[in-house]
């Protein structure tokens, strides 16, 4: 019989594959599988024989130096971790910083004969260790006889030697195993690995031959050691800050940041270099193809997983990533940012976190963003598509750039949320702020991407029946207005937009733009007359559930009257400018006397925005009009983040190390509905570990109060941060001040 009807088929073809695809390896191309985790390792054997023994086997090394004993000198107090900046760790291991010596006391079974006695210090990291490779160090005491780390002997008593080592200023950062090797005339007896000998590495800004060495001291102890950040947010009128604790120095955090290097499959050889580390980080940060930290979520459902809006700290991400191994849900750009902050400041890298208020997103480097109006001078929203977020926060890091010109190292923008693909993965960076304040947007790595971030002009449309587009009107300044971090040492804010891009309208912003265009970055050329009306939209301060009055100003400058058909929206937006709904349509004609203004005042209800209301409570106005006596388009832009309810946080007096105190956080539901599903958080730095409790119901008008027992672990000043999250109410924020003694004798 025939098949006739029947799809090709062959005996020889083997079954499609199910399940995911194997993991490909490096067999067959290279001789030993490329390293590429910390974890791994191999142990160093505790002889090496020089050759193969007789008959009897080796005689009796009674005769030879032996090792006794080998103290890393790693408390807190001792000279090692208070000379590499590293006491603050919470951790029993000795951590130091790459191109500073730090010092060993070595014990022997006798005293130490420098002329007929040969010894090494061994550092060894990853799976297959190399000396070419910079994985096996030989650290050797005499001068004679060096590697790439420094070692000396710095005193020798009796039967201890203190020996001196200086990793190299390129090292490869990470953990280390260490070994003391001696030389026998039978072979080479070296110390049995001891976990609690191992050694952590780090980047070190206070290196002068560091990659990220950075001449400031205020800066490095504001972008290395400080534990304490605020995050700047809302609206560049009305900017809010939200408190974070970095937790860089916490129990499992180092060992976490080390993991993320590790799952990403980064060799171990390239560990040392900083801009391959914060490249490979800013994709590991996000879980978009590579199962990295943070799974991204602006839906405003978070069921199974924690809300962004109510993390105030990055311990609990990275530690439940590192014992978890799964991605941890869920993420916004300011958490983001937040945890790359943590990861890039436990490494040594300085860093900060940014804000750049009114970025554009998603504009395929043309450098414009599209609204487009209908022919009467209405907004059309099904056709404008483009979206600029009401605020983006990404992070600078502190590095040279080999790879660039002379004078284009320093700051350098990463961004971990995942908007664009960069290489095939979702990453951002490093690119450096000087190429992107100068126009060199070519430069790696996409800088051309954040370059139009705040560069980008808003570009007004008329649409004519026909599909045709006009452009009517080009506002040149309202993307990237302006960009914000934190002011070292303090906790205001401090303005750095001047390093991002000249003043507008100056000579040196025009050339800027020139350059940018002869790099392929298309911008609009349009030279529209400027309309002799203005349409002004006051800044606002409301808190969620208020009503309250819009006021808008139309200020006539021409010496004749002017008539002007208005329309006003009003829309719930995410913190992205993606519109949830449009809850406020007017459309009021004004008549404008020669040289006068006058205020129109639009009545905005609360009940009309609080039942599509979506969280961080934006609302975003824009003000079209068209000037019937010369056909003129005028325009106006407004976001208006309403101000939530506040959580208040007290403390304890006179807190002391090790001794125990109390917080208590109190919260009074100001609505009339009751709030389901509430989960407080709280933590500080060096005071309190991350804890939460959950309330299934907080009735309308009533407060709630919640005291907590903590030991602190850190004299000095810190912070107690606390955060309430619910669906109907996002970002509610407490904070209080605390000082903590040291122990009484």
């Amino acid at each position: 019989m025939s098949d006739q009807g029947a799809g090709p088929t062959s005996s020889l073809a083997p079954p499609p594959p199910s399940g995911p695809p194997p993991k490909m390896t490096n067999r067959g191309r290279s001789a030993d599988p490329i390293s590429s985790s910390n974890s791994d390792s191999t142990d160093m054997p505790e002889f090496e024989p020089f050759g193969v023994p007789g008959p009897r086997g080796f005689p009796p090394m009674t005769e030879f130096l032996d090792i006794s004993s080998v103290d890393m000198m790693k408390g807190p107090d001792e000279s090692n971790k208070k000379q590499h900046r590293t006491a603050m760790f919470n951790s029993d291991y000795l951590i130091v910083r790459r191109g500073q010596e730090f010092q060993v006391r070595i014990s022997f079974n006798r005293p130490y004969k420098p002329a007929t006695d040969t010894f090494a210090v061994e550092f060894v990291i990853g799976s297959s260790p190399q000396y070419s490779k910079g994985t096996y160090i030989p650290v050797f005491p005499t001068k004679e006889r060096q590697s790439s780390w420094e070692g000396r002997v710095v005193d020798a008593a009796d039967l201890t030697v203190t020996m001196g080592v200086t990793p190299a200023a390129n090292c490869i950062v990470g953990k280390y195993h260490m070994y003391v090797a001696v030389k026998t005339p039978f072979g080479i007896r070296r110390t049995r690995w001891d976990k609690s000998q191992d050694l952590y590495v780090l980047f070190n800004p206070w290196g002068p031959d560091d990659a990220v060495f950075l001449d400031d001291e205020s800066e490095r102890q504001e972008c290395v050691m400080t534990e304490m950040g605020i995050i700047y947010h809302g609206s560049y009128d009305d900017i809010a800050e939200r408190n974070w604790n970095y937790g860089q120095f916490n129990y499992g955090v180092l060992d976490a940041c080390l993991y993320i290097m590790d799952r990403s499959d980064m060799p171990i050889t390239n560990r040392g270099d900083p801009m391959k580390v914060t490249r490979k980080a800013s994709a590991m940060l996000n879980s978009r193809d590579d199962d990295g930290v943070l799974v991204g979520n602006w839906s405003g459902d978070y069921t199974y997983g924690v809300a962004p809006t109510s993390w105030t700290g990055s311990t609990d991400i990275l530690l439940t990533y590192a014992s978890s191994k799964m991605p941890v849900s869920f993420a916004q750009c300011w958490v983001y940012a937040a945890v790359f902050n943590t990861f890039l400041r436990c490494l040594g890298i300085p860093s900060r976190v940014v804000t750049n208020f009114f970025s554009a997103h998603d504009n395929d480097g043309n450098l414009k963003t599209d609204i487009i109006l209908d022919e009467s001078g209405r907004i059309d929203r099904v056709r404008t598509r483009d979206t600029i977020w009401n605020y983006h926060c990404w992070n600078e890091c502190y590095m040279s750039r080999p790879d660039l010109p002379t004078g284009f190292g320093g700051w350098q923008v990463v961004d971990a949320t995942p908007q664009e693909t960069s290489d095939g993965m979702y990453r951002c960076g490093p690119a450096s702020v000087q190429a992107i304040k100068h126009g060199h947007i070519c430069f790696p790595f996409d800088a051309a991407f954040v370059f139009a971030e705040v560069n980008s002009d808003v570009v007004f449309y008329t649409r004519s029946k026909d599909g045709s587009l006009e452009p009517v009107k080009v506002n040149r300044t309202h993307v990237g207005r302006m960009v914000l971090t934190k002011t070292p040492g303090d906790v205001t804010r401090r303005d750095i937009t001047d390093q991002y891009k000249f003043p507008e309208g100056s000579t040196e912003e025009r050339t800027v733009l020139e350059k940018a265009e002869q790099y392929g970055c298309g911008r609009d050329k349009s030279d529209l007359p400027e309309a002799d009306v203005d349409l002004v939209l006051p800044a606002m301060e409301i808190s969620v559930g208020d009503d309250f009055e819009l006021s808008l100003e139309f200020v006539n400058r021409s010496g004749e009257r002017r008539t002007v058909d208005a329309y006003i929206n009003g829309s719930v937006v995410y913190y992205t400018g993606v519109t949830s709904s449009e809850f406020l349509f007017s459309n009021p004609t004004v008549t404008i006397e020669p040289n006068k203004s006058v205020k129109e005042l639009v009545e905005v209800k609360s009940k009309r925005y609080m039942k599509s209301l979506v969280e961080q409570a934006n609302l975003h106005f824009i003000a079209t009009g068209k000037v019937k006596e010369t056909g003129q388009i005028v325009t106006a832009m407004k976001v208006v983040t309403l101000h939530n309810p506040k959580l208040t946080v007290a403390v304890s007096n006179g807190g002391k190390v090790n001794e125990e105190m109390t917080a208590t956080v109190e919260f009074t539901n100001p609505f009339t509905f009751s709030l389901e599903g509430v989960y407080i958080r709280m933590e500080g730095p060096g005071i309190m570990l991350p804890m939460s409790k959950y309330y299934s119901l907080i009735p309308g008008n009533s407060s709630l109060t919640w005291t907590e027992y903590f030991i602190p672990q850190r004299a000095g000043s810190s912070r107690l941060m606390a955060s309430l999250d619910c669906p109907a109410l996002r970002q509610v924020y407490g904070t209080a001040p605390v000082t903590i003694g040291d122990r009484s004798l």
